[in-house]
């Protein structure tokens, strides 16, 4: 308990002089949840939350001479914040008033009553790893359901009984699956069996929600982990339900590989591939949401594409445009922002492109094409493509491997010669309208595609030979008659 304690260290000026101001107005307040936790998992915590059993307007007061600002993050449901600036540094709190929650179990809306005890506050939280609280300014230790124990062991419990937990709010679920892949915890088996059996329950909590907490996961060190408690629960049916629908049924001549386990292995080596948080953006610094998206969901398109071939193969024919489409259907259904829709989905579309390169006869115009249709996603289709390769064959693997690492350096070759990355038509907009004497138009973006699949194919031609180039077509089009 000391070696936690002294964790609090950079911290403890403002939880001892905060306790002081709470019990001189004769209220009790305690740090609670998440940054206690850290302190026993070798983590100075970064967040600080506390709990008090003065109300909303007492706990504002007093935060008011405190600090420099105090805003109401949801007095209704008991919480004000704080933000305290001393010689250049910032500390921000949260502060609520002990809670006594109840929902209705149709709309999630809660039904706030305010408790009366830090132990009550405790038994209404998720789980008890997120049940122990330091009494403040004393710093006693309070863990009346075993949290610390619970940690010891690497189990995830609830205070109450999982259904009481889950039906009182059934976002926890997702919160046990992040837990497994954040902290290395097991659910108990009471825990696991009350997920497979309101797992439907998911389905009233909104899109937002879910998706925070999907992210949270995908973000998280171990996410596989995570991910197989979230289909083994039978919670991905309601939140992702393309993942366990890649649990293929195997043929009895194993005709092709478990597709879900695949995806799982490629989520692994694709995150082993990502550069240090600190790094260059051309390392694709991790934890990457979208390469890690695309990872996983690159080949949902599988299931609905496959067929058995005479002669006893499989195929998959097209599964990454049919891939692409229900990955931006799902990311838009879970409330994803329009760049990551777009960028997850062009990656699953993108992410057999490379295959057609087996036998390293590209052209340079194939190269090209393969760099701007990536475009700013080309370092992360790179980590992608070659995640993408689980084979056992240890010749395979190696042939695959080499082959991508020539397709990487003409891709550099290019780069340095070209600027690939900046690629254009040798024509600009204006230049092609007065080359050819018209106005901006359908007619224009025609002629501007033109020359920029010219400009592909062959390299950099210069303005002459481009503008001969686009006389040519332009002498085929019906509009130049």
């Amino acid at each position: 308990m000391e070696q936690a304690v002294a964790r609090l260290a950079p911290v403890l000026p403002v939880l001892t002089d905060l306790g002081r101001r709470f019990e001189a107005a004769g209220h009790e307040l305690a740090l609670v949840g998440g940054p206690v936790r850290d302190l026993f998992l070798d983590r100075t915590p970064s967040d600080l939350d506390f709990t008090t059993s003065a109300s909303p307007d007492e706990t504002e007061a007093i935060l008011a001479e405190w600090g420099t600002a105090t805003w109401d993050m949801g007095r209704d449901f008991g919480t004000i914040g704080a933000r305290r600036r001393v010689d250049g540094e910032e500390t921000i709190v949260e502060i609520t008033t002990y809670r006594a929650d109840a929902y209705d179990g149709v709309t999630r809306k809660p039904v706030v009553a305010f408790g009366d005890s830090l132990e009550d506050d405790l038994v209404r939280r998720d789980f008890t790893v997120n049940a122990m609280a330091l009494r403040l300014p004393t710093l006693e230790f309070v863990d009346p359901y075993a949290g610390l124990r619970d940690l010891a062991e690497g189990v995830l419990r609830t205070p109450s009984p999982p259904e009481v937990s889950f039906g009182d709010d059934p976002l926890r679920m997702m919160r046990a699956v992040r837990f497994v892949a954040q902290l290395g915890l097991a659910p108990a088996p009471e825990v696991l069996a009350a997920m497979s059996d309101m797992a439907a329950s998911i389905e009233i909590v909104s899109a937002e929600r879910v998706r925070d907490e999907l992210v949270k996961l995908l973000l998280a060190p171990r996410p596989r982990a995570g991910l197989e408690l979230l289909t083994e629960s039978g919670l991905a049916a309601y939140v992702i339900p393309e993942l366990p629908a890649l649990q293929l049924e195997i043929d009895e001549h194993h005709r092709h590989k478990d597709v879900y386990r695949h995806s799982l292995t490629v989520l692994d080596q694709a995150i082993a591939l990502e550069g240090p948080a600190d790094g260059p953006e051309e390392s694709v610094p991790g934890p990457d949401l979208v390469l890690r998206l695309a990872a996983l969901l690159h080949d949902i398109g599988k299931p609905a594409t496959r067929r058995f071939e005479p002669g006893g193969g499989v195929s998959f024919h097209h599964h990454e445009v049919v891939g692409a489409k229900l990955t931006a259907k799902r990311l838009k259904a879970l409330r994803f922002d329009k760049d990551t829709v777009k960028a997850v989905s062009r990656l699953v579309e993108l992410h057999l492109r490379f295959h057609g390169y087996g036998d390293g006869a590209w052209t340079d115009s194939a190269v090209r094409r393969y760099v701007t249709d990536a475009g700013p996603l080309l370092q992360r289709l790179h980590r992608l493509t070659r995640s993408d390769s689980t084979t056992r064959n240890v010749r395979k693997a190696q042939r695959l491997s080499r082959s991508y690492d020539e397709l990487e350096a003409r891709i550099d070759r290019l780069l340095e010669q070209e600027e690939l990355g900046k690629v254009r038509p040798e024509l600009d907009g204006n230049e092609i309208a007065q080359v050819l004497g018209i106005a901006p138009g359908p007619v224009l973006g025609r002629a501007y595609k033109h020359l920029l699949a010219v400009r592909l194919d062959e390299g950099p031609i210069g303005k002459d030979a481009a503008t001969e180039r686009l006389l040519a077509w332009w002498a085929e089009q019906p509009e130049s008659g």
